[in-house]
């Protein structure tokens, strides 16, 4: 099985500096933080990142923001990489410098650390049983069910456990979903999306196998078997095989991690899971003082 193409697991670095921004915000809007106001200033300490559960880390960047908006002083060493493996007791990272600001930035750093790293530990867990299923060849990705503002975020930790990312937004490729088809049908709106759109990928969603076969006719690049059985995803498979131009299969609807295999194992190219970026439980990641 050949190795998968490393790809960056970093959110762009503005998308981070403006999700932290508005995260502190939160935290310091009207008045700052009263509490560590009572602290010396020049106080200092060592605090450590340590995980509580097995899972995947994912969110460095944003922990570092936290602390550099905070406090640009403050000197944050890593002991683990974003995709990497954490155990409960792993010390993740250690952040040396003035407390009060250290306690001013840890909540904020320690959500944004559960949140991403609770997205990257369920990808890895998906993506884990279909390679297991399809000998690697199918892959799993991401939806647009992000938390709003947070998409570029959200999108890196998928990358960040090994998923692949779907559609960024709206504007990166066509995809005719079913209320499209009803209106133009699927022939009018691959036509209507080469005319407008050329170069851009044209994706149709497809609810029976009958669909299919009109999709492989009008040449799409790509089709969503939406909510489909699996003996219609396996003729379906089996129809794209033989098309003279093959699109990209992706199934949709229906997959958790304990059906996931199953539709891994008919041949698909791509399974999307809302739910990676949805509905993933936060990562239990502690931050420890010491004085």
């Amino acid at each position: 099985m050949a190795e998968p193409v490393p790809v960056p697991a970093d959110p762009p670095q503005f998308a981070v500096a403006d999700a932290v921004q508005r995260a502190l915000a939160e935290d310091l809007t009207p008045l700052g933080d009263l509490t560590s106001a009572l602290l010396p200033p020049d106080q200092t300490a060592s605090a450590v990142f340590v995980s509580r559960a097995d899972g995947v880390l994912a969110g460095r960047a944003c922990a570092v923001e936290a602390f550099r908006q905070i406090d640009p002083s403050l000197e944050i060493a890593w002991s683990a990489v974003d995709g990497g493996r954490v155990r409960p007791g792993s010390e993740i990272a250690t952040v040396r410098g003035r407390l009060a600001p250290i306690l001013t930035a840890e909540r904020t750093a320690l959500n944004f650390l559960g949140h991403l790293s609770g997205i990257a530990t369920l990808t890895r867990e998906f993506v884990e049983r279909a390679h297991r299923a399809s000998g690697g060849r199918t892959r799993v990705w991401d939806t647009r069910k992000t938390t709003p503002g947070l998409r570029s975020l959200e999108k890196a930790a998928v990358r960040a456990g090994g998923g692949a990312n779907h559609r960024g937004n709206l504007s990166d490729w066509v995809l005719v979903k079913d209320n499209h088809v009803a209106l133009l049908g699927i022939v009018e709106a691959a036509a209507r999306a080469r005319a407008m759109w050329p170069g851009r990928m044209v994706h149709v969603e497809c609810d029976a196998v009958e669909q299919v076969r009109v999709a492989l006719d009008a040449g799409v690049d790509a089709i969503l078997l939406d909510n489909m059985a699996i003996p219609e995803i396996e003729k379906c498979v089996a129809l794209a095989r033989k098309a003279e131009r093959r699109p990209l299969l992706e199934v949709s609807g229906g997959v958790t991690l304990d059906t996931i295999a199953t539709f891994a194992a008919t041949g698909v190219d791509l399974i999307s899971v809302g739910a990676l970026t949805n509905s993933a439980p936060v990562l239990d990641i502690g931050l420890d003082i010491v004085i």
